[in-house]
């Protein structure tokens, strides 16, 4: 099975989202550059040295900047692939609609977003081996 390894959030102030949930859930946030297009970083649980959750189950996530195009207005997951490549031909001969291309994200692995046959917009990533 593929996991889901992370989640995302929409945000129109992204400062304000990371102020709440850092104060209502004590999560922890890091605000990264325009090279990684402002996302924030939520970390929800403690994690190992290479960023993985210590604790069974539990994930980590992000905040990325609410738009008006209709698949990024909405919270969506991420899922733990092994092979990007073959999954986005999964994906599409279930149905689905790869968003753009597969993206590095340096330290992280290669990610991309797709919508499932329900127009729910879901990322996968093929983490960066260590």
């Amino acid at each position: 099975m593929n996991p889901v390894i992370h989640f995302e959030m929409p945000a129109e102030d992204r400062k304000r989202r990371a102020n709440f949930y850092t104060g209502v859930f004590g999560w922890q946030t890091q605000q990264l550059g325009p090279e990684m297009g402002d996302y924030v970083l939520a970390t929800t649980t403690e994690s190992d040295e290479n960023g993985r959750p210590k604790r069974p189950g539990a994930i980590n996530g992000g905040f990325f900047q609410k738009t008006n195009d209709r698949p990024s207005q909405y919270p969506s997951v991420v899922i733990g692939v092994e092979d990007i490549k073959d999954q986005i031909k999964k994906v599409e001969g279930a149905g689905g609609k790869i968003l753009g291309e597969p993206m590095e994200i340096p330290g992280i692995g290669w990610y991309v977003s797709f919508l499932d046959t329900e127009g729910n917009r879901v990322g996968m990533i093929q983490p960066q081996q260590r």
